[in-house]
């Protein structure tokens, strides 16, 4: 297969995402946002440095220009970054204080929204060089600051899902029954990166007992004929995410398997149906369990319905009760209900898809009912 190489982000699209959490922040009362290395900063700036003991933060402040602040030795990486030219570059040596460089910036009474994955060691120091400074995670008060993607955005994540289907029509021609779970992930990671991916971040293969924990880590056990398996997998390809779930079975499934198979895949159905623009993220959450209470194993239906997709493969929003944010075109996110039987077998379908101006439309398009493999 010969990969397109999608359309570069530009200097605009990276001004657009800095102005545009600055302007969220403002409006949320605060006096700026702070980003630290980590997905954040890949998406609003295209910089993608390692965390370390030295200080690397962007300041976003409405009506101010976008200032990153490096230490030294990184300037040149951080010179060449594809957002490079839409904000101010400053840097700072060793042996001086990094938070003092970072602290003129600032507003010395205000409330700042901090990327989630920013170092204590570093908001206590901003803390101490600035005492009237106040901080919040930026997951809490700017939760969908990534949620809505760009055109350019949604062809990286339909590329994603594309390529993980690629992936998962292949795994079916491996053998399962004799090998061990391991063994099968170790295919479907393989498989990830012939198609294009640059990282792979699960393979989930739960064979009979197993399936029945949702993120059960691939272990050991042989496959045998007979095993219901859920195969889960996904990863970063060209920077974004995939995820996507199918159930298997070795052999022919039983019928109390096979009527399972079909409630989740119905429910599947139903939360994708539910996907509208205005919708509330919980009726997602809500339609597709319904049809599992219904069927009498709503107690078996233990996570939510699905979860946000982009730079991370696990991002806001989420769908699940009592999240009322209501869902807009460009949101891309995963709907993947499921039914565990503790001891037994579990069942999940999953597929990503992005809200349209009318509904919504699946990035993930491989067969959802049950594949039979040897």
């Amino acid at each position: 297969m010969t990969a397109t190489a999608p359309a570069p982000f530009t200097e605009d699209d990276y001004r657009a995402r800095m102005a545009r959490a600055a302007g969220a922040a403002a409006d949320a009362g605060l006096a700026g946002v702070l980003i630290a290395p980590g997905p954040d900063l890949i998406h609003l700036t295209g910089y993608r440095p390692v965390a370390t003991e030295r200080l690397t933060v962007l300041v976003l402040t409405a009506g101010q220009d976008p200032v990153l602040v490096v230490p030294t030795l990184e300037a040149p990486d951080a010179e060449h970054a594809a957002g490079a030219s839409a904000l101010t570059l400053r840097d700072w040596t060793d042996g001086t204080d990094p938070y003092a460089a970072v602290a003129p910036l600032l507003d010395v009474s205000g409330r700042f929204a901090v990327s989630d994955n920013t170092w204590a060691m570093h908001l206590l120091g901003l803390q101490r060089a600035l005492p009237g400074t106040s901080y919040t995670s930026l997951t809490d008060a700017l939760p969908m600051l990534r949620a809505v993607k760009d055109a350019r955005e949604l062809a990286r994540i339909e590329a994603a899902g594309a390529a993980a289907d690629e992936a998962y029509g292949e795994i079916l021609k491996v053998p399962f029954a004799g090998r061990r779970e391991t063994e099968v992930a170790a295919d479907l990671a393989a498989l990830l990166l012939r198609f294009g991916h640059s990282q792979v971040d699960f393979t989930v293969v739960g064979s009979g007992p197993n399936g029945a924990n949702p993120h059960h880590e691939a272990g050991d056990r042989t496959i045998v004929e007979g095993d219901m398996v859920v195969l889960d997998f996904g990863g970063l390809k060209d920077g974004y995410g995939s995820d996507t779930t199918r159930t298997v079975h070795v052999g022919e499934p039983t019928v109390a398997e096979q009527h399972i198979h079909d409630v989740v895949l119905e429910a599947q159905q139903a939360g994708v149906d539910a996907v509208r623009p205005g919708a509330a993220c919980q009726e997602v959450d809500r339609a597709a369990r319904e049809i599992i209470e219904e069927a009498g194993y709503g107690d078996l239906f233990i996570h939510r319905t699905g979860h946000g997709i982009g730079v991370t493969t696990h991002e806001p929003p989420y769908m699940i009760e009592g999240e009322e944010q209501p869902l807009v075109p460009g949101m891309c996110f995963s709907v993947e209900p499921g039914i565990y039987l503790p001891g037994r077998f579990g069942v999940r379908i999953e597929d990503i898809v992005t809200v349209t101006e009318d509904g919504c439309r699946r990035f993930n398009n491989t067969d959802r009912r049950m594949a039979i493999v040897s």
